[in-house]
């Protein structure tokens, strides 16, 4: 006879139940209990003042934004990966703002592919809404996972994002973010969070941004074998050519203007990235079945005096890419936009 079936032996009787044993079985069970409710209000307690850290030092998150803004309708979403959100460093946003006349939110993540500004863009429409898409694009983003579904997985996305039913609803919904919609939705990324009490802003924004590069080859070497794959996957490159369109297309539906930019980028980084070419004559053709506008400014206002590193516009980069190229777009935009 095992142990267990000793023990149901012991405790049952001719059938007639064991009252001591039956007692201690009901102590077990409530001291269980106890210690059971002592950790769950324990980890809320912990889960509040994370949340109460994300609010006190949460400022560049595009999550934190969407939720910390009060529900608007803005003329122009911003989106892309950190080329656009360098559009939006400092005092960026207000100083667009300014030159156009217009209500801008930069949603730009970086490192952020297709997939990741699909997410930004549903979460936004759940608070928000936007009179024109102006998304950012470079080609990077639509040759690897690295940028898509391994980006949307990094608990670093969300380590300052605020709880909320929507975005969690948004994560748990899609089968490759649902693990990390777990962790955000139980507060453990956060609660977790090693920086916890250290300011939202990265170097490249609260330093870097202001200087000028010095080009240096190696370094340029480095920056495009971690942007490129080694091999161009047609499959992926087409899933996410088609994903990007159903985002266009759906900001279409919702009487959205879009307005599609490359920016400036160095020649002697833009001479070199592989496949630009047929990226840009896909992209092309996709954009002209939908009827939007390409404008490309890869060429434009691209001395390495305006870029903070590689390819990065620096803060005066920006303001000449604004008064240039990007201001006088939403300006002409401006029947479409009010």
């Amino acid at each position: 006879m095992s142990s267990s079936e000793q023990a149901l032996s012991d405790v049952m009787t001719g059938g007639r139940v064991d009252a001591a044993a039956v007692g201690e079985a009901r102590r077990f069970a409530r001291t269980a209990a106890l210690f059971t409710l002592i950790g769950l209000l324990l980890y809320g307690g912990v889960y509040a003042l994370s949340e109460r850290w994300v609010q006190q030092y949460g400022r560049t998150n595009k999550f934190f934004i969407v939720k910390r803004t009060p529900p608007a309708r803005y003329d122009v979403l911003i989106l892309g990966a950190s080329h656009a959100a360098a559009l939006g460093y400092q005092d960026m946003t207000a100083r667009l703002e300014a030159m156009t006349g217009k209500r801008v939110m930069n949603l730009a993540v970086v490192g952020g592919g297709v997939r990741v500004s699909r997410l930004i863009y549903d979460y936004f429409l759940t608070r928000h809404q936007a009179q024109a898409l102006v998304y950012v694009v470079d080609s990077f983003a639509f040759y690897s996972r690295t940028w898509n579904e391994e980006r949307l997985q990094d608990t670093r996305l969300l380590l300052r994002a605020p709880f909320d039913a929507a975005l969690a609803g948004l994560l748990l919904r899609d089968p490759v973010t649902r693990s990390i919609g777990f962790g955000y939705a139980t507060g453990f990324s956060k609660i977790n969070n090693k920086d916890r009490f250290a300011a939202d802003v990265t170097p490249e924004e609260s330093s870097r941004f202001v200087r000028s590069y010095r080009p240096v080859k190696q370094i340029d070497d480095q920056r495009l074998a971690y942007l490129y794959p080694a091999q161009i996957d047609p499959a992926l490159f087409d899933r996410y050519l088609a994903e990007f369109e159903q985002l266009l297309r759906d900001a279409h539906e919702r009487g959205m203007s879009i307005i599609v930019v490359k920016p400036p980028i160095p020649e002697r980084v833009s001479s070199r990235i592989p496949a630009e070419d047929r990226f840009d004559a896909r992209l092309a053709e996709m954009l002209g079945r939908l009827r939007v506008p390409m404008h490309d400014f890869s060429h434009v206002g691209n001395d390495d005096t305006l870029f903070y590193d590689t390819d990065h516009l620096n803060r005066d980069g920006v303001l000449r890419f604004f008064q240039e190229s990007l201001g006088p777009v939403l300006t002409a935009a401006v029947s479409e936009i009010r």
